[in-house]
C-alpha cells in the first residue's frame, strides 16, 4: 500500500512540476493524433527564431506521454517579438508509428508580438492532414 501512496503521490508531483514548468515558459505545444483521439509522444519539436534570412535553433525537445511540451522557450530567456518556428518532425513519429505520411514535418510559423504572456501551439494530427491554431 506504501509504493502505491508513493506512486500516486509521484505522479501528482509529476504533474504539478509540469504546469509550473508551463506557467513560467511562454511557449508550450501539444500534439493530438486525429485518428484515435490520443497523445503523440515523442514527436520532436523545434523551436526556431528567425534572424533576418535565416533561422536559429533555439530549443528542441520531444513530447511527453500527453503529448505535450509543456516549456518548449529556453529557460532563463525572454520572448522576444519576432517571427518564430515551431516544426513538428511527424515523418519520424509516423515512421516509428509503421505508419505511411505525407507530411515528413509541419512547419508552423508565427508572429510573437508582445501582448500575451504565453503562447500555446496545438497540433491536431493525421498521417494525411493536420491542423493547429493559437492556444492559450
Amino acid at each position: 500500500m506504501n509504493m502505491l501512496k508513493t506512486l500516486c503521490a509521484g505522479a501528482v508531483l509529476s504533474s504539478l512540476t509540469s504546469v509550473a514548468l508551463a506557467a513560467g515558459n511562454p511557449l508550450s505545444v501539444h500534439v493530438l493524433n486525429l485518428e484515435n483521439g490520443l497523445p503523440s509522444p515523442d514527436v520532436n519539436v523545434t523551436l526556431e527564431k528567425q534572424d533576418g534570412k535565416n533561422w536559429k535553433l533555439l530549443n528542441q525537445g520531444d513530447t511527453n506521454e500527453q503529448g505535450r511540451i509543456p516549456a518548449l522557450f529556453p529557460e532563463g530567456k525572454s520572448l522576444e517579438k519576432g517571427t518564430y518556428r515551431v516544426t513538428f518532425k511527424t515523418g519520424e513519429w509516423f515512421k516509428e508509428h509503421k505508419t505511411a505520411t505525407f507530411f515528413p514535418e509541419v512547419p508552423v510559423i508565427f508572429e510573437v508580438d508582445g501582448t500575451v504572456p504565453h503562447y500555446h501551439i496545438p497540433l491536431l494530427l493525421s498521417p494525411y492532414g493536420f491542423s493547429t491554431y493559437r492556444g492559450n
